[in-house]
Protein backbone atom coordinates (compact mmCIF):
# COMPACT_ATOMS: atom_id res chain seq x y z
CA UNK A 1 0.00 0.00 0.00
CA UNK A 2 1.55 3.55 -1.51
CA UNK A 3 2.07 6.04 1.46
CA UNK A 4 0.01 8.74 2.14
CA UNK A 5 3.64 10.92 0.31
CA UNK A 6 3.49 8.92 -2.95
CA UNK A 7 1.30 8.21 -5.96
CA UNK A 8 -0.74 5.34 -6.48
CA UNK A 9 0.82 2.84 -8.83
CA UNK A 10 -1.18 3.14 -11.90
CA UNK A 11 -0.80 0.04 -13.58
CA UNK A 12 -1.12 -3.64 -11.56
CA UNK A 13 2.41 -5.27 -11.22
CA UNK A 14 2.87 -8.68 -13.04
CA UNK A 15 2.84 -10.70 -10.14
CA UNK A 16 5.77 -13.31 -10.32
CA UNK A 17 8.32 -11.38 -12.08
CA UNK A 18 10.98 -8.81 -11.21
CA UNK A 19 10.16 -5.34 -12.48
CA UNK A 20 12.67 -3.61 -14.71
CA UNK A 21 13.26 -0.01 -14.17
CA UNK A 22 10.34 1.98 -16.57
CA UNK A 23 8.91 -1.58 -17.16
CA UNK A 24 5.73 0.02 -15.88
CA UNK A 25 5.59 2.72 -18.35
CA UNK A 26 6.52 1.88 -21.63
CA UNK A 27 8.62 3.72 -24.23
CA UNK A 28 5.85 6.12 -26.31
CA UNK A 29 6.92 7.78 -30.07
CA UNK A 30 4.81 10.38 -31.50
CA UNK A 31 1.79 9.05 -33.98
CA UNK A 32 1.80 9.32 -37.36
CA UNK A 33 -0.31 12.72 -38.30
CA UNK A 34 -3.15 11.01 -40.22
CA UNK A 35 -3.46 9.37 -37.34
CA UNK A 36 -6.01 10.92 -33.88
CA UNK A 37 -4.29 14.39 -33.52
CA UNK A 38 -2.03 14.73 -30.01
CA UNK A 39 -2.24 11.08 -29.61
CA UNK A 40 0.63 8.88 -28.58
CA UNK A 41 1.06 5.04 -29.41
CA UNK A 42 2.47 2.92 -26.96
CA UNK A 43 5.33 0.46 -28.40
CA UNK A 44 4.82 -3.34 -28.03
CA UNK A 45 6.90 -4.69 -25.17
CA UNK A 46 8.96 -7.61 -24.75
CA UNK A 47 5.99 -11.15 -23.90
CA UNK A 48 6.65 -11.94 -20.44
CA UNK A 49 8.40 -14.90 -19.99
CA UNK A 50 6.87 -17.31 -17.68
CA UNK A 51 8.87 -17.62 -14.03
CA UNK A 52 11.37 -20.72 -14.48
CA UNK A 53 13.51 -22.39 -11.89
CA UNK A 54 16.51 -20.41 -12.46
CA UNK A 55 19.02 -20.05 -10.01
CA UNK A 56 18.61 -16.69 -8.97
CA UNK A 57 14.73 -17.18 -8.50
CA UNK A 58 15.01 -19.94 -6.06
CA UNK A 59 17.76 -18.37 -4.19
CA UNK A 60 16.03 -15.56 -3.54
CA UNK A 61 13.06 -17.93 -2.61
CA UNK A 62 15.66 -19.42 0.29
CA UNK A 63 16.45 -15.57 1.31
CA UNK A 64 13.06 -14.67 2.05
CA UNK A 65 11.85 -17.83 4.06
CA UNK A 66 14.81 -17.89 5.87
CA UNK A 67 14.12 -14.17 6.49
CA UNK A 68 10.70 -15.23 7.74
CA UNK A 69 12.10 -17.96 10.11
CA UNK A 70 14.78 -15.40 11.68
CA UNK A 71 13.62 -13.38 14.99
CA UNK A 72 10.77 -10.70 14.15
CA UNK A 73 12.97 -7.58 15.15
CA UNK A 74 10.00 -5.05 14.21
CA UNK A 75 9.60 -4.01 18.08
CA UNK A 76 12.97 -2.66 17.86
CA UNK A 77 11.71 0.08 15.54
CA UNK A 78 9.98 1.63 18.78
CA UNK A 79 12.92 3.61 20.33
CA UNK A 80 11.77 3.32 23.77
CA UNK A 81 12.17 -0.68 23.33
CA UNK A 82 15.35 -0.39 21.49
CA UNK A 83 17.00 1.11 24.43
CA UNK A 84 15.55 -0.96 27.03
CA UNK A 85 16.93 -4.04 25.06
CA UNK A 86 19.82 -2.71 23.87
CA UNK A 87 20.58 -2.09 28.03
CA UNK A 88 19.58 -5.63 28.78
CA UNK A 89 22.51 -7.19 26.71
CA UNK A 90 24.55 -5.74 28.98
CA UNK A 91 22.73 -5.84 32.12
CA UNK A 92 21.79 -9.42 31.79
CA UNK A 93 25.48 -10.68 31.12
CA UNK A 94 26.13 -8.57 34.29
CA UNK A 95 23.10 -10.16 36.58
CA UNK A 96 24.43 -13.69 35.48
CA UNK A 97 28.26 -12.71 37.01
CA UNK A 98 26.47 -11.96 40.01
CA UNK A 99 24.33 -15.18 40.28
CA UNK A 100 27.76 -16.74 40.22
CA UNK A 101 29.18 -14.85 42.38
CA UNK A 102 27.10 -14.80 45.16
CA UNK A 103 27.90 -18.84 45.97
CA UNK A 104 31.66 -18.91 44.94
CA UNK A 105 31.84 -16.41 47.58
CA UNK A 106 29.65 -18.02 50.45
CA UNK A 107 31.58 -21.22 49.47
CA UNK A 108 34.69 -19.14 50.01
CA UNK A 109 33.60 -17.73 53.53
CA UNK A 110 32.15 -21.23 54.87
CA UNK A 111 33.87 -23.83 52.94
CA UNK A 112 30.19 -25.56 53.21
CA UNK A 113 28.09 -26.24 50.57
CA UNK A 114 24.91 -26.42 53.17
CA UNK A 115 25.13 -22.75 53.73
CA UNK A 116 25.19 -22.31 49.61
CA UNK A 117 22.18 -24.22 49.60
CA UNK A 118 21.17 -21.36 51.46
CA UNK A 119 20.99 -18.71 48.56
CA UNK A 120 18.11 -20.79 47.61
CA UNK A 121 16.03 -19.79 50.42
CA UNK A 122 17.05 -16.45 50.90
CA UNK A 123 16.16 -16.10 46.92
CA UNK A 124 12.83 -17.70 46.54
CA UNK A 125 11.39 -16.07 49.88
CA UNK A 126 11.47 -12.16 48.76
CA UNK A 127 11.27 -13.64 45.64
CA UNK A 128 7.75 -14.64 46.10
CA UNK A 129 6.66 -12.08 48.25
CA UNK A 130 7.95 -9.01 46.90
CA UNK A 131 6.90 -10.82 43.09
CA UNK A 132 3.36 -10.73 44.51
CA UNK A 133 3.47 -7.19 46.01
CA UNK A 134 5.50 -5.88 43.38
CA UNK A 135 3.08 -6.57 41.07
CA UNK A 136 0.69 -4.58 43.01
CA UNK A 137 2.93 -1.61 43.21
CA UNK A 138 3.35 -1.23 39.93
CA UNK A 139 -0.30 -1.14 39.00
CA UNK A 140 -0.24 1.83 41.90
CA UNK A 141 2.14 4.01 40.84
CA UNK A 142 4.49 5.51 37.85
CA UNK A 143 5.95 2.44 36.34
CA UNK A 144 8.71 4.47 34.78
CA UNK A 145 9.10 5.73 38.30
CA UNK A 146 9.18 2.11 39.59
CA UNK A 147 11.66 0.86 37.09
CA UNK A 148 14.16 3.76 38.06
CA UNK A 149 13.88 3.14 41.77
CA UNK A 150 14.22 -0.57 41.77
CA UNK A 151 16.79 -0.82 39.55
CA UNK A 152 19.01 1.69 41.53
CA UNK A 153 18.19 -0.32 44.95
CA UNK A 154 19.79 -3.33 42.45
CA UNK A 155 22.68 -1.51 41.43
CA UNK A 156 23.47 -0.53 45.47
CA UNK A 157 23.03 -3.65 46.70
CA UNK A 158 25.63 -5.13 43.89
CA UNK A 159 27.56 -2.51 45.07
CA UNK A 160 27.43 -3.10 48.37
CA UNK A 161 28.65 -6.88 47.92
CA UNK A 162 31.82 -5.32 45.90
CA UNK A 163 32.10 -3.36 49.15
CA UNK A 164 31.70 -6.34 51.76
CA UNK A 165 33.77 -8.78 49.07
CA UNK A 166 36.95 -6.60 48.52
CA UNK A 167 37.29 -5.20 52.15
CA UNK A 168 36.83 -8.68 53.78
CA UNK A 169 34.31 -7.24 56.25
CA UNK A 170 31.36 -9.11 56.97
CA UNK A 171 30.20 -12.55 57.26
CA UNK A 172 28.33 -15.11 55.72
CA UNK A 173 24.88 -13.65 56.95
CA UNK A 174 25.77 -10.34 56.08
CA UNK A 175 26.22 -11.52 52.24
CA UNK A 176 23.16 -13.69 51.92
CA UNK A 177 20.83 -10.54 53.89
CA UNK A 178 22.41 -8.16 51.37
CA UNK A 179 21.20 -10.71 48.56
CA UNK A 180 17.58 -11.09 49.62
CA UNK A 181 17.08 -8.02 49.46
CA UNK A 182 18.61 -7.40 45.78
CA UNK A 183 16.56 -10.58 44.85
CA UNK A 184 13.38 -8.44 46.62
CA UNK A 185 14.38 -6.05 44.44
CA UNK A 186 14.39 -8.07 41.63
CA UNK A 187 10.92 -9.15 42.31
CA UNK A 188 9.58 -5.61 42.06
CA UNK A 189 11.37 -4.64 38.76
CA UNK A 190 10.67 -7.48 36.52
CA UNK A 191 6.97 -7.48 36.68
CA UNK A 192 7.10 -4.06 36.05
CA UNK A 193 9.61 -4.26 33.26
CA UNK A 194 6.92 -6.65 31.41
CA UNK A 195 3.43 -4.85 32.28
CA UNK A 196 5.62 -1.86 30.97
CA UNK A 197 5.19 -3.37 27.06
CA UNK A 198 2.12 -3.39 26.42
CA UNK A 199 2.26 0.64 26.53
CA UNK A 200 4.94 1.46 24.13
CA UNK A 201 4.13 -1.38 21.44
CA UNK A 202 1.28 -2.34 19.85
CA UNK A 203 -0.29 -5.92 20.76
CA UNK A 204 0.71 -7.65 17.52
CA UNK A 205 4.21 -6.88 18.08
CA UNK A 206 4.21 -8.21 21.66
CA UNK A 207 5.23 -12.00 20.29
CA UNK A 208 8.34 -10.43 18.62
CA UNK A 209 9.07 -8.51 21.81
CA UNK A 210 8.79 -10.74 24.46
CA UNK A 211 10.74 -13.38 22.01
CA UNK A 212 13.40 -11.18 21.83
CA UNK A 213 13.66 -10.68 25.50
CA UNK A 214 13.60 -13.91 26.29
CA UNK A 215 16.52 -14.62 23.75
CA UNK A 216 18.82 -12.06 25.60
CA UNK A 217 17.54 -13.51 29.00
CA UNK A 218 18.79 -16.78 27.70
CA UNK A 219 21.91 -15.60 26.13
CA UNK A 220 23.07 -14.00 29.35
CA UNK A 221 22.30 -17.37 31.13
CA UNK A 222 24.75 -18.94 28.52
CA UNK A 223 27.61 -16.25 28.50
CA UNK A 224 27.20 -14.68 31.87
CA UNK A 225 28.46 -17.20 34.28
CA UNK A 226 31.44 -18.78 31.23
CA UNK A 227 32.54 -15.18 31.86
CA UNK A 228 32.43 -14.89 35.54
CA UNK A 229 34.28 -18.53 35.60
CA UNK A 230 37.01 -16.94 33.35
CA UNK A 231 37.55 -13.58 34.97
CA UNK A 232 37.38 -14.30 38.81
CA UNK A 233 40.91 -15.91 38.60
CA UNK A 234 42.12 -12.74 36.33
CA UNK A 235 40.16 -10.36 38.32
CA UNK A 236 38.93 -11.34 41.39
CA UNK A 237 35.51 -11.96 42.62
CA UNK A 238 34.52 -8.85 44.08
CA UNK A 239 34.84 -6.85 40.69
CA UNK A 240 32.10 -9.22 39.50
CA UNK A 241 29.82 -7.14 41.75
CA UNK A 242 31.41 -3.74 40.11
CA UNK A 243 31.19 -4.87 36.94
CA UNK A 244 27.38 -6.42 37.38
CA UNK A 245 26.67 -2.44 39.17
CA UNK A 246 28.18 -0.79 36.35
CA UNK A 247 26.19 -2.78 34.00
CA UNK A 248 23.13 -1.99 35.06
CA UNK A 249 23.54 1.81 34.66
CA UNK A 250 22.87 1.37 30.69
CA UNK A 251 19.32 -0.23 32.06
CA UNK A 252 18.84 3.01 34.48
CA UNK A 253 19.41 5.17 31.28
CA UNK A 254 17.33 3.41 28.52
CA UNK A 255 14.72 3.85 31.64
CA UNK A 256 14.87 7.57 32.54
CA UNK A 257 14.45 7.99 28.60
CA UNK A 258 10.67 6.45 29.14
CA UNK A 259 7.54 8.22 29.24
CA UNK A 260 5.71 8.60 32.56
CA UNK A 261 3.28 5.92 32.81
CA UNK A 262 1.25 6.94 35.53
CA UNK A 263 -1.21 4.20 36.66
CA UNK A 264 -4.90 3.69 35.00
CA UNK A 265 -7.96 4.38 37.33
CA UNK A 266 -10.16 1.23 37.92
CA UNK A 267 -13.69 0.55 37.01
CA UNK A 268 -15.31 2.55 39.44
CA UNK A 269 -12.96 5.47 38.37
CA UNK A 270 -10.51 5.37 42.05
CA UNK A 271 -6.57 4.90 41.86
CA UNK A 272 -5.49 1.28 42.60
CA UNK A 273 -3.20 1.04 45.65
CA UNK A 274 -1.30 -1.54 47.01
CA UNK A 275 -2.42 -3.07 50.02
CA UNK A 276 -2.96 -6.70 50.79
CA UNK A 277 -6.19 -6.70 49.44
CA UNK A 278 -5.52 -5.51 46.32
CA UNK A 279 -2.74 -8.52 46.15
CA UNK A 280 -5.66 -10.48 47.15
CA UNK A 281 -7.75 -9.04 44.52
CA UNK A 282 -5.06 -10.17 41.93
CA UNK A 283 -5.76 -13.79 43.15
CA UNK A 284 -9.29 -13.35 42.08
CA UNK A 285 -9.25 -11.72 39.05
CA UNK A 286 -7.10 -14.67 37.74
CA UNK A 287 -9.64 -16.95 38.68
CA UNK A 288 -12.12 -15.35 36.76
CA UNK A 289 -9.86 -15.06 33.69
CA UNK A 290 -9.65 -18.90 32.79
CA UNK A 291 -7.24 -17.98 29.70
CA UNK A 292 -4.86 -16.70 32.22
CA UNK A 293 -5.36 -19.32 34.88
CA UNK A 294 -4.64 -22.27 32.66
CA UNK A 295 -1.27 -20.35 31.41
CA UNK A 296 -0.42 -20.41 34.81
CA UNK A 297 -1.30 -24.03 35.12
CA UNK A 298 0.38 -25.20 32.32
CA UNK A 299 3.62 -23.73 32.99
CA UNK A 300 3.48 -24.90 36.39
CA UNK A 301 2.78 -28.15 35.34
CA UNK A 302 6.01 -28.24 32.87
CA UNK A 303 8.43 -27.09 35.06
CA UNK A 304 7.38 -28.41 38.67
CA UNK A 305 6.88 -32.22 37.00
CA UNK A 306 9.37 -31.60 34.01
CA UNK A 307 12.41 -29.83 34.97
CA UNK A 308 15.10 -32.40 35.58
CA UNK A 309 18.07 -30.27 36.43
CA UNK A 310 18.41 -32.12 39.79
CA UNK A 311 19.43 -35.09 38.28
CA UNK A 312 22.14 -34.08 36.16
CA UNK A 313 25.39 -34.39 38.69
CA UNK A 314 24.58 -37.90 38.79
CA UNK A 315 23.75 -38.72 35.41
CA UNK A 316 26.52 -37.20 33.94
CA UNK A 317 29.05 -39.54 36.10
CA UNK A 318 27.04 -42.55 35.87
CA UNK A 319 25.08 -42.09 32.92
CA UNK A 320 27.52 -40.13 30.35
CA UNK A 321 30.78 -41.32 32.26
CA UNK A 322 32.03 -38.10 33.65
CA UNK A 323 35.13 -37.88 36.30
CA UNK A 324 33.59 -37.42 39.55
CA UNK A 325 33.33 -33.64 40.55
CA UNK A 326 31.87 -32.89 36.84
CA UNK A 327 33.38 -32.91 33.46
CA UNK A 328 32.04 -31.72 30.27
CA UNK A 329 29.06 -34.14 29.99
CA UNK A 330 27.79 -31.46 33.13
CA UNK A 331 28.55 -28.72 31.35
CA UNK A 332 26.72 -29.77 28.44
CA UNK A 333 23.56 -30.57 30.29
CA UNK A 334 23.44 -27.82 31.91
CA UNK A 335 23.35 -25.71 28.87
CA UNK A 336 21.88 -27.58 26.65
CA UNK A 337 18.11 -25.91 27.98
CA UNK A 338 19.43 -22.41 27.71
CA UNK A 339 21.01 -23.43 24.55
CA UNK A 340 17.86 -24.47 22.84
CA UNK A 341 16.06 -21.68 24.20
CA UNK A 342 18.65 -19.20 22.33
CA UNK A 343 18.38 -21.20 19.11
CA UNK A 344 14.33 -21.24 19.55
CA UNK A 345 14.15 -17.14 19.85
CA UNK A 346 17.18 -16.60 17.13
CA UNK A 347 14.45 -18.54 14.44
CA UNK A 348 11.12 -16.70 16.53
CA UNK A 349 10.34 -14.99 13.29
CA UNK A 350 7.17 -17.21 12.42
CA UNK A 351 5.45 -16.81 16.02
CA UNK A 352 4.17 -13.52 14.90
CA UNK A 353 1.66 -15.27 12.49
CA UNK A 354 0.22 -17.42 15.17
CA UNK A 355 -3.39 -16.66 16.82
CA UNK A 356 -4.08 -19.97 18.00
CA UNK A 357 -1.96 -18.89 20.73
CA UNK A 358 -3.79 -21.92 23.23
CA UNK A 359 -2.84 -24.35 20.72
CA UNK A 360 0.58 -23.16 20.28
CA UNK A 361 1.79 -23.44 24.22
CA UNK A 362 -0.43 -26.29 24.47
CA UNK A 363 2.10 -28.24 21.83
CA UNK A 364 4.80 -26.71 23.27
CA UNK A 365 4.38 -27.75 26.56
CA UNK A 366 4.11 -31.22 25.35
CA UNK A 367 6.89 -31.19 23.38
CA UNK A 368 8.74 -30.02 26.46
CA UNK A 369 7.81 -33.17 27.98
CA UNK A 370 8.59 -35.36 25.27
CA UNK A 371 12.19 -33.84 25.42
CA UNK A 372 12.93 -34.61 28.93
CA UNK A 373 11.21 -37.63 28.61
CA UNK A 374 14.06 -38.60 25.50
CA UNK A 375 16.45 -37.49 27.97
CA UNK A 376 15.95 -39.57 30.72
CA UNK A 377 15.80 -42.92 28.26
CA UNK A 378 18.61 -42.33 26.38
CA UNK A 379 22.66 -43.23 27.32
CA UNK A 380 23.73 -41.01 24.62
CA UNK A 381 25.27 -37.34 25.20
CA UNK A 382 24.75 -36.19 21.93
CA UNK A 383 21.24 -37.59 21.94
CA UNK A 384 20.42 -36.10 25.70
CA UNK A 385 21.91 -33.00 24.53
CA UNK A 386 19.62 -32.71 21.69
CA UNK A 387 16.53 -33.30 23.39
CA UNK A 388 16.88 -30.96 26.10
CA UNK A 389 17.96 -28.53 23.17
CA UNK A 390 14.57 -28.83 21.85
CA UNK A 391 13.10 -28.99 24.85
CA UNK A 392 14.57 -25.76 25.58
CA UNK A 393 13.28 -24.11 21.85
CA UNK A 394 9.69 -25.37 22.83
CA UNK A 395 9.78 -23.52 26.60
CA UNK A 396 10.54 -20.55 24.72
CA UNK A 397 7.58 -20.71 22.44
CA UNK A 398 5.23 -21.67 25.45
CA UNK A 399 6.82 -18.68 27.68
CA UNK A 400 6.53 -16.05 24.39
CA UNK A 401 3.08 -17.15 23.98
CA UNK A 402 2.19 -16.88 27.98
CA UNK A 403 3.43 -13.66 28.37
CA UNK A 404 1.78 -12.42 25.44
CA UNK A 405 -1.72 -14.02 26.30
CA UNK A 406 -1.01 -11.75 30.03
CA UNK A 407 0.17 -8.55 28.60
CA UNK A 408 -3.21 -9.24 26.11
CA UNK A 409 -5.36 -10.53 28.12
CA UNK A 410 -5.01 -8.73 31.27
CA UNK A 411 -6.66 -5.02 32.11
CA UNK A 412 -3.94 -2.24 32.08
CA UNK A 413 -4.86 -2.03 36.34
CA UNK A 414 -4.55 -5.45 36.58
CA UNK A 415 -1.25 -6.18 34.65
CA UNK A 416 1.85 -5.44 37.34
CA UNK A 417 -0.40 -8.14 39.86
CA UNK A 418 -0.63 -10.81 36.87
CA UNK A 419 3.12 -10.34 36.29
CA UNK A 420 4.17 -10.76 39.84
CA UNK A 421 2.05 -13.69 39.70
CA UNK A 422 3.96 -14.95 36.56
CA UNK A 423 7.68 -14.32 38.31
CA UNK A 424 6.33 -16.46 40.86
CA UNK A 425 5.35 -19.19 39.00
CA UNK A 426 8.05 -18.94 36.42
CA UNK A 427 10.52 -19.21 39.45
CA UNK A 428 8.56 -21.45 41.79
CA UNK A 429 8.27 -24.61 39.56
CA UNK A 430 11.71 -25.23 38.48
CA UNK A 431 12.31 -25.72 42.70
CA UNK A 432 9.57 -27.61 43.06
CA UNK A 433 10.92 -29.53 40.46
CA UNK A 434 14.31 -30.40 42.53
CA UNK A 435 12.16 -31.12 45.70
CA UNK A 436 10.72 -34.35 44.38
CA UNK A 437 13.63 -35.64 41.27
CA UNK A 438 15.98 -35.83 43.82
CA UNK A 439 14.51 -38.46 46.16
CA UNK A 440 12.48 -40.36 43.34
CA UNK A 441 15.89 -41.11 41.58
CA UNK A 442 17.41 -42.41 44.90
CA UNK A 443 14.30 -44.93 44.58
CA UNK A 444 13.56 -45.51 40.88
CA UNK A 445 16.82 -44.45 39.40
CA UNK A 446 17.63 -40.93 37.73
CA UNK A 447 16.27 -41.98 33.99
CA UNK A 448 13.45 -43.47 35.01
CA UNK A 449 12.58 -40.22 37.18
CA UNK A 450 13.07 -37.69 34.55
CA UNK A 451 11.01 -39.40 31.83
CA UNK A 452 8.41 -40.42 34.38
CA UNK A 453 8.13 -36.22 34.83
CA UNK A 454 7.82 -35.88 30.78
CA UNK A 455 5.39 -38.17 30.39
CA UNK A 456 3.51 -36.74 33.59
CA UNK A 457 4.02 -33.35 31.71
CA UNK A 458 2.08 -34.56 28.52
CA UNK A 459 -0.39 -36.28 30.81
CA UNK A 460 -1.62 -33.33 33.01
CA UNK A 461 -1.27 -30.61 30.38
CA UNK A 462 -3.91 -32.84 28.17
CA UNK A 463 -5.96 -33.46 30.86
CA UNK A 464 -5.74 -29.38 32.29
CA UNK A 465 -6.56 -28.32 28.84
CA UNK A 466 -9.14 -30.35 27.76
CA UNK A 467 -10.92 -29.88 31.17
CA UNK A 468 -10.66 -26.12 30.58
CA UNK A 469 -11.10 -25.94 26.88
CA UNK A 470 -11.32 -22.20 26.41
CA UNK A 471 -7.77 -21.76 26.44
CA UNK A 472 -7.42 -24.35 23.47
CA UNK A 473 -9.94 -22.48 21.67
CA UNK A 474 -8.36 -18.95 22.56
CA UNK A 475 -7.23 -16.92 19.56
CA UNK A 476 -5.32 -13.60 19.73
CA UNK A 477 -6.95 -10.45 18.55
CA UNK A 478 -5.75 -8.76 15.25
CA UNK A 479 -4.46 -5.19 15.76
Amino acid sequence: MPRASEPADPKPRLPGLPQEPGYDEPPTVPVDPADRRGSTRALPGPDPAPPGPGRGGVTRRLAGKLRGALADTRPLNTLEFRRLWTAGVVTTIGAQMTVVAVPVQIYTLTQSSAYVGLTGLFGLVPLVVFGLWGGAIADAMDRRTLLLASGAGISLMSLALWVVSASGVGSVWLVLCLFAVQQGLLAINQPTRSAVLPRILPNAQLPAANALNMTVFQFGAIVGPVLAGALIPVIGLSTLYLADAIALLATLWATWRLPKMPPSTTENGTRPTAGLRDVLAGFRYVATQKILLVSFLVDIIAMALGMPRAVFPEMAERTFHDPPGGGIALGLLYASIAIGAVAGGLFSGWLHRIRRQGVAVTVAICVWGLGVTVFGLTDLLWLAVLALAVAGAADLVSAVFRSTMLQVVATDEMRGRMQGVFIVVVAGGPRLADIWHGPAADVVGTGTAAAGGGLAVILATVVTVALLPAFWRYRAPVR
